[in-house]
């Protein structure tokens, strides 16, 4: 973990403990490095709720409870996708806040034609913020690091605004 990720996560936790406020995360390819981090500060059990990884439909079915009707006409990797993602992992675990990630690490592409490198983030609580990250590579690793920092950097936003 980089310093800039310890540090974040630091002030992350100290925020939520500041706000008497829970997170939880459903990530998919940064593969469990957004609740890394998160439990990587001292005392983490006073704000974190839990979190899955979300990478195949058959984890999506058995961790989170997605309303279909509310997906349909949805585009795949889209942020208004990742919000709904995360109402779900926040309804599940009931917790203030939710974070959900869903994106193409690498090498290749997603199934849906986006390129490798592209990641959508939405964090539902107080307030529901989303955004896209385009990394403009195909290094599988590199791309679950800046996803996962992506969304920290987003969910400290949401927290200092609400």
């Amino acid at each position: 973990m980089s310093i800039t990720f310890s540090t974040l996560a630091i002030r992350i936790g100290a925020l939520l403990k500041q706000y008497k406020q829970t997170v939880c995360v459903a990530e998919s390819s940064s593969g469990g490095l957004i609740s890394a981090n998160l439990l990587s500060v001292a005392g983490a059990s006073a704000f974190y709720q839990g979190g899955s990884i979300v990478y195949t439909l058959a984890s999506r079915r058995a961790f989170l409870d997605l309303d279909r009707d509310r997906l349909k006409g949805l585009k795949p990797l889209s942020e208004e996708m990742a919000i709904e993602f995360a109402r779900s992992a926040r309804s599940g675990l009931d917790s203030t806040w939710a974070i959900a990630e869903l994106g193409a690490a690498g090498p290749a592409g997603s199934r849906y034609g986006h390129d490798a490198g592209t990641c959508v983030i939405g964090i539902v609580g107080p307030t529901v913020i989303s955004t896209t990250i385009t990394t403009g590579t195909d290094d599988r690793a590199q791309n679950m690091v800046a996803f996962a920092e992506g969304a920290l950097m987003l969910f400290e936003i949401a927290l200092s605004d609400h």
